[in-house]
Order: C-alpha cells, then structure tokens, then sequence
C-alpha cells in the first residue's frame, strides 16, 4: 500500500470526473434518439420528448421493422459489412506482415510501400472510380460496395509497423524449428497482433456499416441498397415514398419517430460489437513474450 499525496487524489479525480463527463456526453444523445423513437408524433413534433418517452409507442419500429425494403437493406448492409471487413483484414494482413520486413529480407520493399503510400496521397476520383465499376459491370452488385475500399492503407501501415515492433528473436526460433512464412504469420504474428486486429477489424466495420455514398453512386436499384444508404434516402432527402405510409398510421408517427427508430436501429449493431472487441484494446501487444 503506497501513499497518495493530495495533489494525486486531486489530479485523479479530476481525470474521472472528465471522462464521466465525456461518457454522459456521449450517452444522452443515443437516449435522446431512443426516447422520441418510443414516443407519439404530437409530442415528438412539439419538441416535448427529453430522455423519457411521451406517450410511449412502438409504432415507428412496427411500420419500419415491417418494411420490406428496410429488411432487405438491412441484410444487404450485413453481408457488405462481413464481406468488406474479411476482405479488408485479409488483404491488410498479407500486405502489412510483407512490408514490415527489413530491406535485405525483401529487396523490393520500398517500392512497394511507396506505391500503397502514393495511393493514399493520390486517388483518381469519384468520376475514374465510377468509370472502372462500370466497365468491370459492378453496378448494382456487392462487390461494387466491397472491392474499391477493399485496401485501406492507413490501416495496413497501422498493422505494419505493429509487425516491425515484433521481436525478431521470435520470428528467428520458428524459422530454426522448420516454420515458413505463412505458419510463423498465423501462429506467431497474428496470435500477438489480436488487440490490433481487434481495433482494425472495428473500424472496417464501422466504416462498411455506416457507408452511404458508395451506395447511391453504385446501385441504381433502392432495393438492393444497403442500410446507410437506405437511411440517407429517408431521413436526409426525407423521401417516405420507399415506407408505403398511409393516412393511419402516420397519426402515430411521424418523420421525427421514424426518423430517430431508424438510427437507432442503425447504430445498435455497431453498440453490440464494440463491448465485444473493447477487451482487446487495453491488452498487452508483446509483454513478457521475450525474456533476454
């Protein structure tokens, strides 16, 4: 038991009440949403809805989980998501295990890097982009949605310079125990790298997930867009055409509700997968794992 001067107590509560703070901040606004999404259309028209609902009904949720199109945008946006980060981890992954090795392990590994750090710098565009989709007859698929932002680069440098922080003394023993490339990759980097590949894996989800614009230049269908661009559609264009309302139900709801279910709704997944991945964050990448 080591003492505590007054000016640590002082410093640490100040830092818990700033990220009590913080959390709060952060925290009202999702409650906020989900207060006027249970609430009746008068009271959320009239700005009456704080962090209670007023009038408490669940027919925003009724009308949108019963839309077709919103259940169909949403598994498209399921499947973009699962596909978009699989691929992306994969290609990062290979990519940035390549890059981290020094010169004399891989001769042409500047080129390389240089070229992934050009493309970030340097992209052709939304019209080029578009061009290419088309010719590749992309439009109206999933792959339209997946393959342009298949490499992040920003992130595979993240992962490379966490394999290059690696002790080589690892790398070392399993090559005299007969490992090649791809065995020391899986069994030794990736096993170490999970707290990074946990956060990269994060962002690419978060990143598929709420994309929207891709979805409106790539697919010319509404019915095959995914949830970001179906909710674009909806709650900044405010075009209700695609929830089929009608004269009673819309006594129950209206713009305000639908609008404030629907995000929440599509903010709900990203909720769910964070705590599942948070353990990952705080982990130590490489503690311990060489003693000298």
């Amino acid at each position: 038991m080591y003492y505590k001067s007054t000016s640590y107590r002082l410093f640490t509560g100040f830092n818990y009440f700033l990220l009590l703070l913080a959390s709060v901040l952060c925290v009202l606004p999702i409650v906020h949403i989900l207060a006027v999404s249970f609430s009746a259309s008068a009271a959320a028209n009239s700005h009456l809805v704080g962090l209670w609902p007023v009038d408490f009904n669940v027919e925003s949720y009724t009308k949108t989980m019963n839309n077709p199109n919103f259940g169909r945008a949403f598994l498209v946006a399921i499947e973009r998501t699962l596909l978009g980060t699989f691929m992306t981890m994969a290609v990062i992954t290979l990519a940035g295990y390549a890059l981290s090795k020094e010169n004399a392990a891989f001769k042409s590994r500047n080129v390389y890097a240089w070229y992934f750090v050009f493309t970030m710098l340097f992209t052709g565009g939304v019209i080029p982009t578009y061009i290419v989709v088309r010719n590749l007859h992309l439009m109206d698929t999933l792959w339209a949605l997946v393959l342009p932002g298949a490499v992040q680069v920003f992130n595979m440098i993240l992962l490379m310079n966490f394999f290059k922080a690696t002790p080589k003394e690892l790398e070392e023993a399993a090559f005299m125990d007969g490992a090649g490339h791809f065995t020391i990759l899986f069994r030794v980097y990736l096993p170490l790298a999970m707290p990074a590949i946990a956060t990269l894996s994060l962002f690419s989800i978060v990143g598929n997930w709420n994309a929207w614009f891709d979805g409106l230049l790539y697919i010319n269908d509404y019915r095959n867009y995914p949830l970001a661009t179906f909710l674009q559609t909806i709650i900044v264009q405010q075009d209700f055409s695609k929830l089929n309302p009608d004269v009673n139900e819309l006594k129950n709801i209206s713009q305000r509700t639908v609008k404030a279910a629907q995000i929440f709704i599509g903010i709900l997944p990203v909720l769910l997968v964070y705590p599942l991945l948070q353990g990952y964050f705080v982990k130590g990448i490489v503690l311990g794992a060489v003693k000298e």
